[in-house]
């Protein structure tokens, strides 16, 4: 199976947190799965650590491709067809970010891991 972490999914993945939810923790864990993480989290990783609201992932975002790589995590590159189904989304959800895992969850067919239950409203199965 195959399934797009949300930024803080892949955060909390990383630091051990506790707030990763057991089936997210379960499914990353598990070799036979595909985890893909999505070039818009590095978008607001390195945003976020930029404007200082991620202090605390200083070093993931120097390092996020070796820290992708060590947990055999595979990178989603962002596709014109994404950008144009995340331009297009209807509803009042206004995150740039969030917007774009809905179009790729949508066009890859993926799961999406993530505590954000506003992604229900577009359709998209989301594992949490």
């Amino acid at each position: 199976m195959r399934a797009l972490l949300d930024t803080h999914a892949l955060l909390w993945w990383l630091d051990g947190d506790e707030r990763l939810s057991e089936p997210a923790r379960a499914f990353i864990g598990d070799e036979d799965n595909v985890v893909l993480v999505s070039a818009a989290s590095a978008w607001e990783i390195a945003t976020k650590v930029r404007i200082g609201r991620l202090p605390g992932a200083v070093q993931v975002a120097a390092e996020l491709g070796a820290c992708l790589t060590s947990q055999g995590f595979t990178g989603l590159a962002i596709t014109l067809d994404h950008g144009l189904r995340a331009g297009g989304l209807p509803g009042p959800h206004r995150d740039p970010f969030d917007r774009m895992l809905i179009a790729q969850a949508q066009a890859e067919d993926l799961a999406l891991i993530s505590n954000e239950t506003v992604f229900d409203a577009y359709g998209v199965r989301r594992l949490w």
